[in-house]
Order: structure tokens, then sequence, then C-alpha cells
């Protein structure tokens, strides 16, 4: 990289550092730190999730699957947009109505501390797995990138997001969000309009090969829906599902609503992040299909497509630009589940008995965790890898069994679901080994955990003494 590249980069995380420390003076108590004083503004949460939801691997692998196929991956987004339309009229009356900080709370007031904290732990698994080598995967793009070792990736990375999490809470969270939402949203519309520079020719025309190719296909006609995530029918449900749990059971999404200041913006900043999300995908799919012309369709490493446009083709200044994104998609991730963890933590596990400098250093330990998790592994650890990248198929199926059962009127004892909940887990693995699409597993694994659940407690003996509605 050229110096203007490292000026820029070390603007972008002074930045961040400094707005974290600024913002944290306002949080006065646990409420502001982990909920903003529900006085978030919508439009800014909105920015939040996206930003949240947009990690690394999204922003360097989806321009890949323009440029190494077509367009389908779009379907997943209009699944999207369905199932955020079902979490904000089924799932957020239930937070707001109850005024939880936790949504694992609902869950002990109908079955239990016992149960919430079993939801609770399953959730931290998750961030911690998932999160912690996906924040490994980011180091291994910013390392491509700059030249830096993979360790001195990670900690730069690690270290800033740190800073300005446990300064600012929440509030800083979503604020930053916002701000880095728009740097790697500006560093896919800088690709797109230096490619149409270098090429010198108009959008439309520079796409009709593609088009005429097939490589804009959006909608996959394929009948073999049970083995292909991306025919029609396995995308659209498989996105709804997977929306339904990632942004309704799925703490660290919906704690961003949650510091919306009532249910009316909660809702507006739930559904209008589906529309950004279908927005965002388009404009990365385009600018994958552009960088297929840029160089002729010539094979790449998988998934290093835009790594190796932004090292090889962007000029000083721009290629500090798109760095800038691709560290703003790894920050956002990492400080919301470092905040989430610590919210849970403090929340779920020890019944909201923390101080506001006891849950700082609790986020300090959760941080920990997940540098100590990206270190530990390299990147040719494809089978962890892939496990950490995966992990949410084998929890989401459970977690959103639970809340579906919260609305049943009937009653159930912990052994039986604790009984579903393994089996909702233990059957991923065999839809694995089957090779059924990964967009049914959600399907599946819910509705094995409510008959497991159901049909264990139906040979339960004696009577439930704690059921509360």
């Amino acid at each position: 990289m050229q110096p203007l590249d490292y000026a820029i980069i070390i603007l972008f995380l002074a930045g961040n550092m400094l707005l974290g420390l600024w913002q944290g003076r306002s949080n006065k108590e646990t409420s502001d730190y982990f909920l903003g004083g529900h006085k978030l503004p919508w439009f800014m949460v909105m920015l939040s999730i996206v930003a949240t939801e947009t990690s690394v691997l999204t922003f360097v692998s989806v321009p890949g699957l323009a440029y190494r196929g077509d367009w389908s991956f779009l379907q997943l987004s209009f699944g999207y947009i369905v199932g955020r339309i079902l979490v904000s009229f089924i799932l957020l009356p239930i937070y707001f109505k109850q005024g939880v900080t936790s949504i694992y709370e609902v869950i002990g007031l109908r079955f239990g501390p016992g149960i919430q904290k079993t939801a609770s732990v399953i959730f931290l698994l998750t961030r911690i797995l998932g999160d912690g080598i996906r924040f490994l995967a980011t180091g291994v793009v910013v390392q491509a990138v700059t030249g830096w070792p993979l360790s001195v990736s990670v900690l730069v990375i690690g270290i800033v997001t740190l800073v300005y999490t446990i300064s600012g809470g929440l509030k800083t969270v979503v604020w930053l969000d916002s701000i880095q939402f728009a740097l790697y949203l500006g560093g896919g519309i800088v690709t797109i309009l230096f490619i149409l520079a270098r090429l010198d020719a108009p959008l439309l025309d520079v796409l009709a090969p593609l088009l005429d190719a097939g490589k804009l296909r959006i909608i996959d006609d394929d009948p073999h829906i049970l083995t292909n995530p991306l025919s029609f029918v396995s995308a659209f449900s498989g996105g709804i599902l997977l929306s339904l749990c990632s942004h309704g059971v799925d703490y660290m999404m919906v704690q961003r609503v949650l510091g919306c200041d009532g249910l009316g913006s909660a809702r507006k900043a739930m559904i209008a992040s589906g529309v950004f999300v279908l927005f965002q995908f388009a404009l990365f799919l385009l600018a994958g299909s552009l960088i297929y012309v840029f160089f002729n369709g010539a094979p790449l490493a998988k998934d290093r497509e835009f790594t190796v446009f932004i090292v090889q083709s962007l000029p000083a200044g721009l290629k500090g630009l798109l760095l800038a994104g691709i560290l703003s998609a790894a920050m956002s991730t990492l400080a919301s589940s470092i905040n989430s963890l610590a919210a849970s933590t403090v929340t779920d596990l020890m019944k909201g008995r923390a101080s506001l400098n006891a849950s700082r250093f609790i986020s300090v330990a959760w941080a920990t965790v997940l540098i100590v998790i990206a270190l530990a592994f390299n990147e040719n650890d494809k089978a962890i890898v892939m496990l950490g990248l995966e992990i949410a198929s084998f929890t989401y199926g459970g977690l959103l069994g639970l809340f579906l059962l919260s609305k049943s009127s009937r009653q159930f004892r912990s052994p039986s679901l604790v009984a579903g909940l393994l089996a909702s887990m233990a059957v991923v693995f065999l839809l694995k080994f089957l090779g059924l699409a990964w967009s049914w597993y959600i399907a599946v694994s819910v509705t094995l955990n409510i008959l497991t659940t159901v049909g264990v407690e139906a040979i339960l003996p004696g009577k439930n003494s704690f059921a509360r509605k």
C-alpha cells in the first residue's frame, strides 16, 4: 500500500476510537450501555442492522458469486424481507410488551430461569464460535490487501473495535455502524464507477453480453429444490426462515431495535433493513459482474475475486478507501457481537446484577475470547472455519422453536424443552450428511424441536409446576 492508503486507514481507525470515547460520556447506567437509553433513531438502527449482518465475508464473497455464476443469490433477500415482516408483527410486540433487555427473558418468564439461561448459553456459543472464526476470515482478507501479518491484522481490528465499544456502548455501535455502512457501500459504488470509467462504455452496453450469457439471471427455476439451495422455492423459503431466526431470536440483531423508542420505530427499522439488504446485495453483485468483464472472465481463486481487484487494479487512495470499507464491515459485526454477548451475560446469566463498569469489563472479556479464537487458528483450518460459519444452522431452529412454544398455552417442563433443543441441533448433522440443501435446515430443525418437546412432555410422569403465560 502507498502512504496515502495508510493515512486513510489511520484516520478511519482513530476516528472510530475518538467517537466512542466522546459518546461514552452519556452512559450513566447499564440500560444506556446496552440499549442506548431507548433513544436511538429508527433510521440509524436500520443502517446498524444492515451493517451488523454484513461481515467481511459478505463484502468480498457476494461479488465472487456474480463473477463465478449469476445473480440467483438475490432470491434470498426476497425471503429476508418477508421474514423481517413476520418478526415485526409476531415477535417484536412480545419484546416491547415485556420491556425486556434481553429477548431470552421472554423464555424465562414463560418456562423458568433455567431454560432462559440455556437459551442464552446457546446464543453465546453461537456468537463466539461463529464471530470468532468470522473474525479470523476478516484478518485473512486484511492481510491479503495490506501485507500485514495475520496476527497484526486481527489485533488492530480487535483493539480498535474494543476501545469504541466499551467506551460508548450500543449508542456508539449504532452510530458508527451507520458511518461504516456508508463507507463499505461507497466502496462498492467506487468499484462500479472505476470499472465503467476504465471500460469507457455505458453500463447497459457492458451488461448486455452478460445478460445474453445468463450471468444476470435472478430466478433459478431448478426443480431440485431439496438439494439446490439457490433454486427459487428453496432460496425464498430459506431466506424467510433464516431472517425470522437471525433477526427475531438472535439477540445480536434484536438488541438494536430494542434501543428504539417504541414498537412503531422498531418495526420501521426492521422492515426497512430488509429492503436495504436487497439493494446492497444487488450493488455488490453488479460490482462482481463488472469485475468479471474487467478481467475478461479470467479464473481467480474462489471468494478472492474482489480482493484481487483491489490489490491489483486500484490506485493509491481508492485502495485505502476500499480497505476502510473492508474494515468497516468487519468492525461493525465485531462491535455488535461484543456488546450483545455482554448484554446477554449480564441480563440472562447474572440477572442484571452488574454495574456499568462491570458490564464494560465483561465486554473486554468477550472481546478477548473472540480475538483468541481468531488467533488460535489459521486460514488453512478449513473444517474449523466452515464449522464457525455454519454454526448458526445448528442452533437457530432450536431457539426459534423455544419462542414458538412460548406462545402456546400448553405447559412444558425443562426436560422436554431440553430434549427438543438437543434433537433440533442433532438433526442438522444428519441433514448435512444426507445432502439436503442448507436452506431447509431451519425448517426441519424447528419442526423436530416442537414435535420432540410435545412428545417428551406427553410421556413424562407428573404435572408441570412452572408455566407462566
